[in-house]
């Protein structure tokens, strides 16, 4: 007869137990192999009601150290203006960039006045893209926000969605004139510090302005706890970081982007996967950070950042992230 300290009493516990972790774990375990379909992929993180229940590296700098993190650079850039307006660094967004960057260039077009923040937020300033075939062009100018002013109008202010990295570069350009520090600083002080992340210093453009919208780093786990922060309405360990109606604007959407039919609000894409309402930054080679409020998930995705990509690849991504979701959404 087995006494309840017998071993093979203590080694039935210990089965069970390890049956009831497998068991736990199984609503994951396909997940790994429809990522490492990727071929890009460097680093997998997803977080379930905020504990990490996926944490996969294949290569590249693992999940503690930053990454290139390319355009999703323009989703943290916008949670640095939310917290500009609420401590009055900025006014509100209706705002003319104008009466922040000062008079446009004498050739810009006469419609460059009524751009507002909101606007340069969404990617609707109306003014032709900067980025694709030409962003060389704009990168190589000796002033890049004069470049971006005096593009021609391709759009009215405020109409269609025109993907272009000059757009949140303005928001940098208005930052950066709020005179509180530089936009590195700002990300430092007001995201960085109060979330306890790392974000180094990334490069800057002839006048010394941060880069706005491209070229920060940040860890996996830093995006994860970035993502966490807009998924509990910008609140961190009981500090509003980020204004809860800062959350709700940034995923309301403004426009509609023409190459992947999603919606865009500021810094984020909003989508729906597997049912569930979803938002996103992403970045150039399979850079991603999906949050999907309904089921608890928050996933970090980093990739590959140097050409080339090859068209299509987000959408192999938005599929492994459905895929999360609805394992997200049986196991709760």
């Amino acid at each position: 007869m087995l006494t309840a300290m017998s071993p093979r009493w203590i080694l039935l516990l210990f089965l069970l137990a390890a049956a009831q972790v497998r068991a736990d774990a199984e609503p994951w375990s396909g997940l790994l192999e429809r990522a490492d379909s990727l071929p890009r992929l460097h680093a997998l993180l997803v977080l379930h009601d905020g504990e990490p229940v996926v944490e996969h590296v294949r290569r590249g700098p693992g999940l503690d150290r930053p990454a290139p993190i390319k355009s999703l650079s323009k989703t943290v850039l916008s949670a640095v203006a939310g917290a500009a307006i609420e401590r009055g660094r900025l006014p509100s967004v209706e705002t003319r960039l104008t009466e922040l960057l000062g008079a446009p260039p004498d050739e810009a077009d006469p419609a460059v006045a009524d751009i507002t923040l909101a606007h340069a937020l969404s990617l609707r300033t109306g003014l032709r893209s900067t980025s694709g075939r030409y962003y060389g062009a704009w990168v190589q100018s000796d002033d890049w926000v004069r470049h971006i002013l005096t593009r021609p109008m391709a759009d009215a202010p405020g109409g269609a969605m025109i993907y272009s990295t000059g757009s949140t570069h303005l928001v940098a350009a208005a930052l950066a004139a709020a005179g509180e520090g530089s936009v590195h600083d700002l990300t430092r002080r007001w995201l960085g510090e109060p979330l306890g992340i790392t974000v180094p210093d990334w490069m800057t453009d002839p006048q010394g302005i941060h880069f706005g919208g491209n070229q920060m780093a940040l860890s996996p786990r830093a995006l994860a706890r970035f993502g966490e922060l807009y998924r509990n309405r910008g609140r961190h360990d009981g500090v509003q970081v980020v204004p809860e109606d800062w959350v709700a604007a940034s995923w309301t959407a403004y426009g509609t982007s023409p190459w992947s039919g999603d919606d865009y609000g500021y810094g984020w894409f909003i989508t729906e996967l597997a049912g569930e309402r979803a938002y996103y930054g992403r970045g150039y080679g399979g850079q991603a950070l999906i949050v999907v409020p309904a089921v608890g998930m928050t996933l970090v995705m980093t990739s590959d950042p140097n050409p080339p990509s090859r068209g299509g690849y987000f959408e192999r991504i938005k599929r492994v992230a459905a895929e999360a979701v609805r394992r997200a959404g049986s196991h709760r």
